[in-house]
Formats: C-alpha cells, structure tokens, sequence
C-alpha cells in the first residue's frame, strides 16, 4: 500500500472513519466525566483513545515520547486506558472490543474535513445521482423546499431551502438552512443560521451563523467564507476565509483582513459554553428575524 504514495518518510497509525457502540460511549463518558464537567484539557482519538486500547505498552510510551510527550504521562495515560478497558471488557462479556469492518469499495464517504470539502459535500445534495439522493435520505430532506416560505424569490429547481423566509430576490444552485431576510441574490453558495436585511453572495461562498441588522446587509465575494463566531455575552466577532485558503497551514496567520488569527481565536474560545452560547445566538437570530419580518 505504502509503494502507490511514493517517497514516504515517516508513517504513524491512524484510525480514520470509526463507529462505536452505546454501551462504550456510556462507558467513556463515566470513565472522563470530571474532564467533561470541567471542560480542561483536550484528548484527540488516535493517541489518547485507539492507540492506547490497541498497542503495547512499550509501544505507545515510544511513539507518544516521540511526540514530545512526557514519558510519565504517556504511561499514566496508558494505564488508565488499560484499566478502562479490563473493566469495560469484565461488564460486557462476549461483546468484541475494537476490530475493522470492511465496507467495500462502493460507500458513500462524505469528508467534512477540510473547508473545500465542507462546501462540496454539502453541495452534492443538490446533484442527481444516487450518493447524492442517499445523501439527501440520510439527512431527512423530502423536497427541495422545506418548512419555508420564498415570497416573490426565484428559487431553481437544483437549489434547497430549509427553515427559511425569504420575501424576494433569487436562489440558485445553493442551499439555505435558516435564513432569514428581505431580499437575496446565491448562486452556488451555502448559508446557515443567518438573519439579515439584504444578501448578496458570490458563487461558491460560504455565510455562516452571521446576524446583521443593517441597512446595507451582507456581501460576500465569490469564494468567500464569512462566519459569526459569538460568545456568551452575545457579542459576533465576524470571520473571513476562503474556498482556497488552507486553514491548517493558515492557522497562525490573520487572513482576509481578520482581526484575529484562526488560532488566537480557537484559544479565547476553546473552554466556552457552547450550549449557553448557541441558546444567545438563536433569540438573537429569531429577534433579529421578526425585525425585517415586521
């Protein structure tokens, strides 16, 4: 496998796509619940989850040194997850603990990883095709229209529209999720959670969670992204990338006239409270939804 992708200096295990049961979820979320409850720290799936379930000892103290991880905490980490495993495997008896599944080569494989991929797999759901039309099942759209109401707007028949209102403008090829505005012009573009007097959005841009009550409204360029990032007095800081921008080797970088970088921002908002954040965020959307509306 290795010989297809050429010159390779250094390989490491990962664990790609996984699934896992009801009863290791429970399990996990019991084993980590003070992190949860304190929401300090950070642990990603390969090093502190499969890695340790999986390899030896030596092993995993070796690759996690290699990382630039203390050694005693590479082994603290390794026996708790030992211990997490015994008493796992001792209260499910006869149910396998981690193993491989072959799903062929004909699944779907919708990567939401990478910005680029974000916007076409969320686009795809606008094809005609079979991955598309399971795409489109697997995330319970019925019509290209949903639960929203487009007033004198030209929406095509290739766009959808979902928990939107809309009084005029035109909509095509791109998808809306909670939108609420006057007046839009999308072409190929994506929008969710967004509230705003007018929209103006190039071909192939992103808008998201952004509530603007100005006259002027919202213009994005093609190829943009733009993205209100609120904390929990209810204040937006608003984001700018695009389609071409590689946030992970732009991560330290401050692009498209951002104030903050990607990481200066991922660090101010790392411990926030998400569920109290996102409760601010809807009444203002709505509120500011009901403005234009009225």
């Amino acid at each position: 496998m290795l010989k297809s992708l050429g010159h390779v200096s250094k390989v490491g295990p990962s664990l790609g796509s996984f699934s896992m049961s009801a009863e290791m979820l429970r399990a996990l979320s019991h084993e980590f619940q003070s992190e949860l409850k304190q929401k300090v720290g950070k642990f990603d799936t390969d090093p502190h989850f499969w890695m340790p379930m999986t390899l030896s000892k030596n092993d995993y103290e070796k690759l996690m040194v290699g990382k630039g991880v203390l050694l005693n905490t590479a082994t603290s980490h390794y026996e708790r997850i030992s211990a997490f495993k015994k008493s796992f495997s001792d209260a499910n008896k006869g149910m396998g603990l981690f193993g491989a599944v072959d799903v062929g080569s004909d699944a779907c494989w919708w990567d939401y990883g990478q910005l680029k991929l974000y916007a076409r797999n969320n686009l795809k759901m606008l094809e005609e095709s079979k991955d598309a039309s399971l795409l489109r099942a697997f995330m319970g759209v019925t019509s290209r229209v949903m639960d929203s109401s487009c007033g004198e707007a030209k929406v095509d028949s290739a766009s959808c529209v979902f928990s939107s209102h809309v009084l005029e403008g035109s909509i095509t090829g791109s998808i809306l999720s909670k939108v609420d505005c006057n007046s839009i012009t999308s072409e190929g573009s994506i929008l969710v959670n967004v509230s705003a007097s007018k929209i103006c959005v190039g071909k192939g841009s992103i808008v998201y969670n952004i509530i603007d009550d100005s006259e002027e409204g919202i213009i994005v360029n093609d190829g943009e992204v733009l993205v209100g990032v609120f904390d929990k007095e209810g204040n937006s800081m608003k984001v700018k990338s695009g389609i071409s921008v590689d946030g992970s080797k732009a991560w330290k970088e401050i692009v498209m006239g951002n104030t903050s970088s990607f990481e200066d921002i991922h660090v101010a908002n790392k411990n926030a409270n998400v569920t109290v954040i996102e409760d601010i965020r809807t009444a203002n959307h709505i509120a500011t939804a009901k403005k234009f509306s009225a």
